[in-house]
C-alpha cells in the first residue's frame, strides 16, 4: 500500500513527467526529466553555498562538479566529504536534477557534498560513467579535486538508483586495487545488476515511477543488449563482498529494484562485513524528491544523514 503522501507525489509527478518512454530520444527524455526535476526542486537552503568546477580526466574530457557546503559548519576540521553520483538510469540526470538531494545532505550533515556530472548513455556506453566516477574518486582520495577541501578529511561515496551502481562499483574496485580511504557507502534504491533480483522483479514489475520495462530500457542504453559486460561495473556479478566500507542500502517497497539492496547487504554481511538494510514501506523509486511531504522519505533521509555523519571519521579507523 502506498503511503498517502507518496500517492499524492505520484499524481503530481504524472502531471509533469510522463515517465520513461522508448518512443522518445534520450535528448527528448532529458528535457522532460530536467523540467520535472526543476519543478520539484526548492530553493537552495540558506545555510548552503555552492561552487562549480571542472575536472579534467586523463582521457582529455572534462567532468562538471558541484560542491555543496554548509557555510555554518564547514570550518570544523573533522568534517569530511561525500561524492554523490546521481540516478537517472545512466541516461538522465545532471548536477541540477538532484540538487534537492545533494543540497539537503550538505545542510543536514555539515559534510561537503560533491555532485558528479558523469557522461551519459547511449552516447557514452559502459563503462564510461563508471570510468568517470572512478577517476573522480581517485582524484578525491589524492586531494586533486578543484575545491578547497579539508586536508586528510574522510571520503564517503553515495548515490541513488544508477548512481548507487556507480558508488558500489567504485568501492569494490578500490578494494580490489587495495586503495584505502573510503569510510562509508550509502546507496538509495540501488540498481546493482543488469537484471533486478527476485521477488521484486516480478511482484513490482508494474510499480509506479519505475517499471521493469524501464529498467531494461535503461540497461540496454548503457550496457547494450549482448553480454559480456565490463565485469567491474555490475556489483551483483562480483565474486567477493569482503573488505568493503560500512554500507547502508535502502530499498523501497514498490520498486522492481527493491531486492537488489537486500541481496547486496546479505552478501556483505555473509562475507564478514558491516552492512545495514532499510526498506521504505509504502515508498516508490525516485521518492527522495518527496522529502518535503513524505514522512517515510524523511525517515530514510534522516537515516542516510545519520550514517554519513557517523562514518565521517578517518577511513583507517572505519576500514575492515
Amino acid at each position: 500500500m502506498l503511503e498517502p503522501e507518496i500517492a499524492a507525489f505520484i499524481e503530481r509527478t504524472a502531471a509533469i513527467y510522463p515517465g520513461h518512454s522508448t518512443s522518445l530520444t534520450p535528448a527528448e527524455q532529458r528535457k522532460i526529466y530536467d523540467r520535472y526535476a526543476a519543478a520539484l526542486t526548492p530553493a537552495l537552503p540558506d545555510e548552503v553555498v555552492t561552487q562549480d568546477a571542472e575536472f579534467q580526466t586523463g582521457a582529455g574530457h572534462s567532468i562538471a562538479l558541484r560542491l555543496y557546503r554548509n557555510r555554518a559548519r564547514h570550518q570544523e576540521a573533522s568534517r569530511g566529504a561525500v561524492l554523490y553520483f546521481h540516478g537517472g538510469g545512466f541516461v538522465l540526470g545532471s548536477l541540477d536534477s538532484h540538487q534537492i538531494v545533494t543540497a539537503r545532505l550538505a545542510a543536514d550533515t555539515g559534510l561537503d557534498v560533491i555532485a558528479v556530472d558523469y557522461r551519459l548513455a547511449p552516447e557514452h556506453p559502459a563503462p564510461a560513467a563508471h570510468d568517470d566516477c572512478m577517476e573522480v574518486t581517485l582524484a578525491a582520495l589524492a586531494g586533486r579535486l578543484p575545491f578547497d577541501l579539508h586536508a586528510g578529511a574522510p571520503l564517503q561515496l553515495a548515490g541513488d538508483s544508477a548512481g548507487a551502481t556507480l558508488a558500489a562499483s567504485a568501492a569494490m574496485r578500490l578494494r580490489d586495487e587495495a586503495i584505502q580511504g573510503v569510510s562509508g557507502l550509502a546507496l538509495v534504491y540501488p540498481m546493482l545488476g543488469t537484471e533486478p533480483q527476485l521477488p521484486a522483479r516480478e511482484t513490482e514489475a508494474q510499480a509506479p515511477m519505475l517499471k521493469l520495462a524501464d529498467v531494461h530500457a535503461f540497461r540496454d542504453h548503457y550496457w547494450g543488449t549482448h553480454p559480456p559486460y565490463p565485469a567491474w561495473t555490475i556489483p551483483l556479478d562480483a565474486t567477493r563482498y569482503d573488505r568493503l566500507p560500512p554500507t547502508l542500502a535502502i530499498g523501497v517497497e514498490h520498486d522492481p529494484l527493491r531486492d537488489d539492496a537486500r541481496v547486496f547487504v546479505e552478501r556483505i554481511n555473509a562475507a564478514g562485513g558491516e552492512a545495514r538494510l532499510l526498506i521504505g514501506a509504502g515508498l516508490v523509486h525516485g521518492c527522495w524528491r518527496a522529502i518535503e511531504s513524505s514522512p517515510g522519505v524523511q525517515r530514510f533521509h534522516e537515516e542516510v544523514c545519520r550514517f554519513l555523519s557517523t562514518h565521517a571519521t578517518p577511513a583507517s579507523s572505519a576500514a575492515h
